[in-house]
């Protein structure tokens, strides 16, 4: 059997907003994102850092919706994004304590022994997104 893997990197990740305009406002306004595109009729929108894409659709059905619970879902846990510099991971710190309903899970510490820091917060429709910053 081949040792070569068969996969090549992340294509793209798509995550289930709860609040369409909310959630790519948060990317967009708050994490400084690009919007790269839109499907109106599903409907989705698409957001990119220039690394990495993400399709952002909307909930059909609120009523029958099911918040996230990292504990007790299969598959996602949270998304991991890497800060871009110090002065970055300390921007988004700011921004995100203070971007309405969205809230800080806890805030920058070592990851383990460090070096490595980063921090984990919700964004207003409740997807956990975790800052990292590599040392």
């Amino acid at each position: 059997m081949s040792t070569q893997t068969l996969t090549a990197g992340v294509d793209h990740i798509g995550l289930t907003a709860k609040d369409l305009a909310a959630t790519s406002a948060f990317f967009i306004d708050c994490l400084g994102w690009k919007k790269v595109g839109e499907r109106p009729e599903y409907p989705a929108i698409f957001v990119s850092d220039g690394h990495v894409l993400v399709t952002l659709w909307q909930r059909t059905d609120a009523d029958k919706g099911v918040d996230f619970d990292r504990k007790a879902n299969i598959g996602l846990h949270h998304l991991a994004l890497r800060a871009a510099s110090e002065a970055a991971f300390a921007t988004l710190f700011e921004r995100v304590s203070n971007w309405p309903g969205a809230r800080v899970e806890f805030g920058p510490e070592l990851l383990g022994k460090g070096p490595k820091r980063h921090m984990m917060v919700y964004e207003p429709g409740g997807i956990r997104i975790e800052f990292d910053l590599a040392a």
